[in-house]
């Protein structure tokens, strides 16, 4: 078996899911305009994807351990690259949206184990950190890859091609797969086979995705909105319950008695809720304001793409271990804080060069960030609980991503609507309702380093061992 290969497999993998949920934004008005969906209807092209995605990936986490984790990534790219030529073929809107929603539920089932099959492949704390660090550049900078294709591949040859472009990558990453992942038998449906849990917790995080994608359309505080999040909360809850009372937990409490693991996860949501927000809000800035078409946009992403992947896979790992993720991690998030300061400026005419050129470069502090909280978020798994560890990390990306979305976006209109109404014209009232949401990231991105500021710091003792977070890894098995 080589690990390269392996991690070849994974990142591939990885990427495509990730291209996936943007390579879709830029081709939207092509999708409308020729399968003749309504403005509502319309948006079901991403939520149907975000649903099924961010609502089975704890589950599939679990899973991945008890029945086996290259399994289950099998499974899962098996049936995201299926649904991705049934959503490339679709001449209706009613297919598309459920070859969209059976993309979510096979890019949960492999995106949830990856990270698992990757710590135990890679058990050693300089390997591991270099081995997270080009995982973690497919994260960061696959998004703002995916506006790039998505705008080439929808003008060249058409939206169709968004998906079926997915066949061939799909394909050759399942014959890699069979070769380069390690083949685990998982504990088996006897050694957490919680079927009272799963379903609280696939409820819990179904009612709260919908919740949160469907903000916009009906508003933070309405009851619908309201209904849904306490619906969701009290599931959730109940699977909490649920997990400490349980004989065969399907998520067992301690791997959130790690502070690091803890905070890293609250860390990630607070984050990533700005930065997707930026990828998307952006994207609408130079569409909508600035007047540029769906390659253009995709180009103009394109530095942040080049500067997170330089930084995430040429210097994160060595920056990681000789300073600390706790040092990189803040780092990374003062650029990022910087990133949204510039953003909350942009004027309605403005320039590439001078006011969104300097807001891509700063980008690359995400390329600092990512691989840090997935050092931390994955820094109490142990060699049973690798899968759920990596669920759990990739749900509250998710949550983040869908809250960011929801919540920044929702802002920008309603400041556009009210500087519409005072009489601003349509590219000064759209800017002032960028600027709001990007003053609430920068919020955001700053709590998140308070957070991580305050709650990671190393608790000074005299004669104390090292803190989990700092302790070597032995093989097999990360610190808790």
């Amino acid at each position: 078996m080589s690990r390269p290969l392996a991690l070849l497999v994974l990142a591939t993998g990885a990427l495509m899911t990730i291209l996936d949920g943007s390579i879709v934004t830029v081709a939207m008005p092509a999708i409308q305009r020729d399968l003749h969906f309504s403005p509502a209807g319309l948006s079901w092209v991403v939520n149907a994807y975000l649903i099924a995605f961010g609502s089975l990936l704890l589950l599939a986490g679990r899973l991945g351990d008890l029945l086996g984790r290259r399994t289950l990534f099998l499974a899962g790219t098996g049936l995201f690259t299926a649904a991705s030529v049934l959503a490339g073929v679709a001449g209706s809107p009613a297919v598309l949206i459920a070859a969209r929603f059976l993309q979510g539920v096979g890019s949960a089932a492999a995106t949830a184990v990856s990270l698992g099959i990757l710590v135990t492949l890679f058990p050693e704390t300089a390997e591991r950190a270099r081995a997270i660090a080009v995982f973690s550049f497919t994260g960061a900078a696959g998004a703002a890859i995916g506006q790039v294709a998505g705008g080439l591949l929808t003008d060249a040859l058409g939206w169709h091609w968004i998906f079926l472009i997915n066949l061939p990558i799909g394909l050759a990453t399942l014959v890699l797969a069979v070769r380069a992942l390690p083949a685990d038998r998982g504990l088996g449906l006897s050694g957490g086979a919680d079927v009272a849990g799963a379903l609280l917790v696939t409820a819990g995080l179904v009612a709260g995705s919908y919740a949160v994608v469907t903000i916009e359309r009906y508003g933070a505080t309405s009851a619908h909105t309201l209904g849904l999040g306490a619906l969701a909360v009290a599931l959730l809850a109940g699977f909490v319950v649920r997990q400490a009372t349980a004989r065969r937990p399907l998520m067992p409490l301690r791997i959130l008695r790690s502070r690091g693991v803890a905070v890293a996860n609250l860390v990630q949501v607070l984050t990533v809720a700005a930065t997707f927000a930026f990828q998307v809000l952006v994207t609408l800035y130079l569409q909508q304001v600035l007047g540029y078409d769906a390659t253009h946009t995709g180009l103009a992403l394109l530095p942040a793409a080049v500067t997170i992947g330089a930084v995430s896979l040429g210097m994160s790992a060595r920056l990681n271990a000789r300073f600390g993720e706790r040092a990189v991690l803040l780092a990374g998030l003062a650029m990022l804080v910087a990133l949204f300061a510039l953003l909350v400026r942009v004027p309605a005419d403005g320039d590439y060069v001078t006011d969104v050129l300097p807001v891509m470069l700063l980008a690359a502090g995400f390329g600092l960030v990512l691989p840090a909280l997935t050092t931390l978020g994955m820094s109490a798994a142990r060699a049973e609980d690798a899968g759920l560890a990596s669920g759990l990390f990739n749900t509250t990306q998710q949550l983040g991503m869908a809250l960011g979305v929801a919540v920044l976006s929702t802002l920008a209109a309603a400041r556009t609507a009210d500087r519409t109404a005072l009489g601003d014209d349509r590219a000064t009232a759209l800017t002032s309702g960028f600027h709001l949401a990007f003053a609430v990231g920068a919020g955001l991105v700053a709590v998140a380093a308070v957070l991580a500021y305050a709650m990671l710091r190393p608790r000074p003792t005299a004669g104390a061992a090292p803190s989990a977070e700092a302790a070597p890894v032995s093989r097999g098995r990360v610190p808790q």
